[in-house]
Formats: structure tokens, C-alpha cells, sequence
């Protein structure tokens, strides 16, 4: 398969992937606001889904189409590394996501829906950092 077709994937699944990272932290507000038990379910239901039906399976397609890019164009210049490093943390970041719902669904959640909004504020960042590195190659 032609290269730019791995890049183009590999777009998708990213956009895929941080469909899911901004929204599953909202989820956990609305969550982490909901008094009732039945609401507390259906938010359990959600989180759930999306966490394993789109951001996993974009997490696993954005690294698998990322790698097939790094052999086949070479790994080569700063820009690179430094996305590589915000790739990790996103990593991170998900993992993190991941350990929350499973607090929710456990009914464990300590956390007030103010700390959820900053948290989901993190990956705009990243996201923010990881198109100019790709787009503008500034090292």
C-alpha cells in the first residue's frame, strides 16, 4: 500500500483516537454531576463504549499506522522526537482515562466535576502541539 495512504489512516484513526479523548473526560463531568443511580449507569454504558468501541481500537490503529510510517520514511529530526514524546504522554493519558471510568464503574470516583473540566482541557494542548511539529517540522 502507497505510503500516502498509511498517512491518510493514519489521520483518521488520530482523529478517531481524540474524538474519543475529548470526550470521554466530558462524560466523566456530566458523570461525576449525576445523582441518580440509574443516570450513573447509563453513564457507565457510555464511558465504556467509548473507551473500548472507538478510543482503543484509534489508539491501536494511530501506533500501528505511525510505525508503518516511522519504516517506511525513516526517523529522522527533533520534530520527530518531540512528537514521539507527546505520543507517550498521550499514551499516558489514555491509560489514565481508562483507570477513571473503571473508578466510575466501581463507584470509587473522588473526583468533583471541576477537576474533570481541567482535565479535559490536556489534550487540546497536546493536540495543538503534536499538528505544528507534524505540520511545521520547526526542528
Amino acid at each position: 500500500m502507497p505510503m500516502l495512504w498509511i498517512k491518510a489512516f493514519h489521520i483518521v484513526f488520530v482523529v478517531t483516537w481524540f474524538a474519543g479523548l475529548f470526550y470521554l473526560p466530558r462524560l466523566f463531568v456530566y458523570h461525576a454531576m449525576t445523582g441518580d443511580a440509574a443516570g450513573r449507569e447509563r453513564f457507565k454504558v457510555m464511558e465504556r463504549k467509548l473507551y473500548y468501541g472507538i478510543m482503543a481500537p484509534g489508539a491501536a490503529l494511530t501506533i500501528a499506522c505511525g510505525l508503518w510510517l516511522w519504516l517506511g520514511y525513516g526517523y529522522s529530526g527533533g520534530w520527530l522526537q518531540a512528537k514521539l514524546a507527546l505520543v507517550a504522554v498521550l499514551i499516558a493519558y489514555h491509560v489514565w482515562c481508562g483507570k477513571l471510568m473503571n473508578d466510575f464503574r466501581h463507584d470509587r470516583n473522588t473526583r468533583s466535576h471541576v477537576w474533570y473540566r481541567w482535565f479535559n482541557e490536556f489534550p487540546t494542548v497536546l493536540l495543538i502541539a503534536a499538528v505544528i511539529l507534524a505540520a511545521v517540522k520547526p526542528f
